[in-house]
């Protein structure tokens, strides 16, 4: 583990870095406004849980040789591209809400979504994505000092917490997008929200797709 004035470091770097709109965020924000505050914590959590796998897979190597050989990274990246295309579609051709005209902003009317969809959704979206993969595996060897005697422990511990600190930040997000969501403005323009998260969602699917195997640069 890094001393007391890396780990700081690291921390608030991590903070930063949740703290980045991308896929994950936008899969919060966009869950959070149509089906409320708890919505968009469990799909935080969903992230969470596939940051997890891509800590523990790097830990043991597995991350490091995705990145090496050009077909693993290929497969994941069409199949993460592929994934948050259809994300894109389906949010682009969603149907208003009923009932979202004239609703009370302190009861906006949220959409019953079972949680176990959006926390799987959740983990999909991360666990897909090769970038975080590399994300891991070029961030967190920096705070690891090259004399540690156990390398993988260290990573694995730095993962965990660069993770945890990860929770209050994808939770804020999930609070202030629910927050909007009770503004009438907000709930009269849910339609239009939709049709901007799915274009988002594309154009991430897009960059994902054309996104290049580090080891061939």
């Amino acid at each position: 583990m890094p001393d007391a004035q890396h780990l700081v470091l690291f921390i608030a770097a991590g903070l930063l870095l949740n703290l980045t709109p991308g896929p994950d965020v936008l899969y919060i924000v966009s869950n959070a406004l149509r089906s409320g505050v708890r919505a968009g914590v469990v799909a935080g959590l969903g992230i969470t849980a596939g940051c997890f796998v891509h800590v523990f897979a790097a830990a043991v190597g597995v991350s490091a040789l995705m990145a090496a050989s050009a077909h693993a990274f290929t497969a994941l990246k069409w199949a993460g591209a592929a994934y948050l295309l259809w994300m894109g579609v389906k949010l682009l051709g969603a149907k208003a809400g009923a009932g979202a005209v004239g609703s009370p902003a302190a009861n906006p009317p949220y959409e019953d979504k079972p949680l176990g969809v959006i926390f799987r959704g959740g983990f999909l979206t991360n666990v897909l994505n090769p970038k975080v993969a590399i994300f891991f595996l070029a961030f967190v060897p920096q705070f690891i000092a090259p004399e540690a005697p156990n390398k993988a422990l260290a990573f694995v511990l730095l993962g965990t917490l660069f993770n945890i600190n990860s929770i209050p930040v994808n939770s804020g997000w999930a609070v202030a997008a629910a927050w909007m969501a009770r503004h009438g403005a907000v709930q009269r323009g849910m339609h239009w929200l939709d049709r901007a998260a799915g274009a988002m969602f594309i154009a991430f699917g897009l960059k994902l797709a054309f996104t290049d195997n580090p080891s061939s640069r």
